[in-house]
């Protein structure tokens, strides 16, 4: 899934995907086996423990990058270029592609429309499909709002045969990027597991998910980036197989003729990049898929909103980063993270 096409991103990426999993040696004789994997933009590190570690870390990358393939929206053979040029068609799809929609449908519900992979028309107009940023006037924004449709998406499943179909109005167009790496990685660990692995993780960078724990029986050590300066830390968390992705506000941006800075986590409701005082969100959630899904939705919908629904709706926990500096985590972190940067003052929700 191309996001942009700039070089330097593809670097920071790669530096980031070295500091989400803490650094982790290999116990007795668990050998870990590891390897780079390019795909969605991202450079990813595959890592695995034990005798079965190559199988499965060859299992793992087909199917990251049979997704890869699958949900870029400017690949002519892509599901979501089938659907996004199927003119109000059903279009057959994987059970891959039907839980992110599923997923989504279940966070745009709830969050009353702050998660909606409609956005695709407004994401290109603002140049972050291909890197070609543009500032777009009031109309030009207004116009693309106007195909924000992810209420009106039918999915439907034919449970005699398992499959899945789905349609859009005409017009309209999906982009998964705020789900797919979830889906990746989750999906990538199953392929893990069924190939016999114990003991292995996977890091996209702002994504990390976990199978089962370190050979040694300790928990992961997963960085919290640092929002001012990604490179580094502002915490740590010790989980177990779990998925912790982040949306952040330095993942994507520029700088526009104005002097301003805008990223792309856009506001549905207003058409431009989310502007509430949270410069990052960490969500920590077993399932991968569902955890993309709310780290997008939660960063819009800004503090006080996203601990309100998290209250309501449960399921996961989360790590706030304000731009004063406010490190807010819910109740369920209390005992598994620590704050290492001492710039930042730490409060937990309940």
């Amino acid at each position: 899934m191309k996001l942009t096409k700039i070089s330097s991103k593809r670097l920071l990426a790669a530096l980031l995907c070295l500091c989400m999993i803490l650094p982790l040696s290999a116990c007795g004789e668990s050998k870990m086996t590891q390897r780079q994997v390019s795909a969605m933009n991202t450079i990813m590190t595959l890592t695995a423990y034990g005798k079965k570690a190559e199988v499965g870390l060859n299992a793992a990358e087909g199917v990251i990058v049979a997704m890869d393939a699958a949900l870029d929206p400017e690949l002519p053979n892509s599901t979501t270029y089938a659907i996004n040029h199927a003119n109000g068609q059903n279009v057959i799809v994987s059970a891959q592609v039907a839980k992110m929609l599923s997923s989504a449908m279940t966070v745009y519900t709830q969050s009353g429309g702050a998660l909606d992979l409609s956005i695709y028309p407004l994401v290109k107009r603002w140049g972050f499909v291909d890197g070609k940023y543009y500032l777009p006037t009031d109309e030009e924004i207004s116009a693309e709002m106007m195909k924000l449709c992810y209420d009106k998406l039918v999915l439907t499943s034919f449970p005699s045969s398992g499959a899945y179909s789905v349609s859009l109005p005409i017009g309209a167009e999906l982009t998964f990027a705020a789900v797919a790496k979830g889906c990746a990685s989750e999906n990538a660990i199953d392929a893990m597991r069924q190939a016999g692995v114990e003991s292995a993780f996977i890091s996209m960078g702002s994504n990390v998910q976990t199978l089962g724990v370190k050979p040694d029986g300790s928990l992961w050590t997963v960085g919290v980036q640092d929002p001012e300066y990604p490179a580094a830390h502002l915490g740590v968390i010790n989980v177990g197989e779990t998925a912790v992705v982040t949306s952040a506000a330095y993942q994507d941006r520029f700088t526009a003729m104005n002097g301003k800075t805008y990223h792309h986590l856009l506001n549905p409701a207003s058409g431009y990049p989310a502007n509430n005082s949270l410069t990052s969100v960490t969500i920590i959630c077993e399932d991968g898929t569902m955890a993309d899904c709310l780290s997008t939705a939660m960063f819009i919908l800004g503090e006080t909103r996203a601990l309100n629904y998290w209250r309501q709706y449960g399921g996961f926990e989360m790590i706030l980063v304000t731009d004063s500096k406010r490190v807010i985590c819910t109740s369920g972190l209390i005992e598994k993270f620590t704050l290492v940067n001492d710039s930042y003052t730490l409060k937990f929700s309940e």
